[in-house]
């Protein structure tokens, strides 16, 4: 799709909003409105995403627009259709869906590491989101931080023409001890979780001094 075609699609969703503001402002069509608007932004979405296909490398940003108008649309159909579901779960749903993009970002061309830092943040927001909707009074930060060091610690992993970006380790290691010791605090679960801790870089220890690594 070139960037004619973009615009010209671009220009019917617009007229199709302006279309559905004003019956929303005359007060015509009532409760099915709203269907309409999840229509509309299901639409947009998958306009986005079609766009991302027919060229990923060019259009790449594409996906993230057709990620999040996509679950923005499911959201207001389950608004509709199952209020409990969608009050309960809507932020997890976007902050998923955006996630789910810059995964694909990655997925599809490994150059562009620098997106697994955003997805492993919106994936970890989305989690504590959906955690904290379950277990309501319970402090996530240290689950929060686990996940942000769990992400440094994947993009560790990486393998970049420059060489793996060992650097990551740093933050990775910062943030899950803090993030063990806040959580720990907060379900009093210290005395377990220190041994395990221990063990745990033990054996990596252990394993680096044994298992020969790549390129050193």
């Amino acid at each position: 799709m070139g960037r004619f075609e973009v615009r010209v699609v671009g220009g019917i969703l617009l007229i199709a909003a302006g279309i559905l503001f004003l019956l929303q402002n005359l007060g015509i069509l009532g409760g099915g409105l709203a269907l309409l608007w999840a229509l509309l932004f299901g639409t947009g979405g998958a306009v986005f995403l079609y766009v991302f296909l027919t060229d990923r490398a060019a259009w790449w940003w594409a996906v993230i627009p057709g990620f999040a108008l996509l679950s923005i649309g499911a959201i207001i159909a389950l608004d509709q259709l199952a209020p409990r579901i969608g009050g309960s779960w809507g932020g997890v749903l976007v902050l998923g869906s955006i996630a789910l993009a810059f995964w694909v970002i990655y997925l599809t061309n490994r150059e562009n590491w620098w997106a697994v830092i955003p997805g492993g943040v919106l994936l970890t927001t989305a989690l504590i989101t959906g955690l904290s909707s379950a277990f309501e009074g319970v402090e996530m930060g240290g689950v929060f931080l686990m996940g942000l060091g769990l992400t440094f610690g994947l993009l560790s992993l990486i393998r970049t023409p420059e060489g793996r970006m060992k650097w990551a380790l740093i933050p990775a290691a910062v943030l899950l001890i803090i993030g063990l010791l806040i959580t720990a605090a907060t379900v009093s679960l210290l005395n377990y979780l220190w041994p395990v801790a221990l063990i745990l870089v033990g054996l990596y220890v252990i394993a680096r001094i044994l298992v020969p690594q790549r390129g050193e």
